[in-house]
């Protein structure tokens, strides 16, 4: 059995490879979420105007990786208290965003957001969107793996 986790956290190549070691995770490709776009490129989606987020798309074995403990290295990945920005990257495109496949995921990822935000562990309130699951656009073919790809370990996040 597998599940989808879809999520934006800035540029995808350094939220691939994150999600790339999680044991359970089947696979991840980088594409683009929550415009209005058909098929965007990432020239397009680079002007800031399709509506589309840089995102993952986990493929993950719930019997081995919870979508909870997914949930948990999507929010020490990144910061999600900024605003269309990651790091150097900003725009639209790296919004900090959750977009779930089933009520449960909505559910969990509501219920994990709150429970962050009432750590007190964050100085600003979080930005992260939480929304349906719409339309995946897979990445042109070398943006997947791009790190892995170039010989780096890592990129800014």
């Amino acid at each position: 059995m597998q599940e989808l986790a879809t999520f934006g956290a800035g540029c995808f190549w350094g939220v691939e490879a994150a999600f790339r070691k999680v044991p359970g995770v089947l696979d991840v490709a980088v594409g683009y979420a929550g415009g209005h776009t058909q098929h965007p490129s990432y020239r397009e989606v680079c002007t800031d105007t399709t509506g589309h987020a840089e995102v993952v798309q986990v493929t993950f074995d719930p019997e081995k990786v919870s979508y909870d403990q997914l949930l948990n290295v999507f929010w020490t990945i990144h910061d999600p208290t900024q605003v269309n920005r990651q790091g150097p990257d900003y725009g639209r495109q790296y919004r900090t965003a959750i977009f779930f496949h089933s009520p449960e995921q909505e559910a969990s990822a509501k219920k994990s957001k709150q429970s962050l935000e009432a750590s007190g562990k964050l100085h600003r309130p979080i930005a992260t969107e939480i929304t349906p699951a719409g339309p995946f656009w897979r990445a042109e073919e070398y943006h997947q793996r791009y790190l892995e790809k170039r010989g780096a370990a890592r990129c800014h996040i």
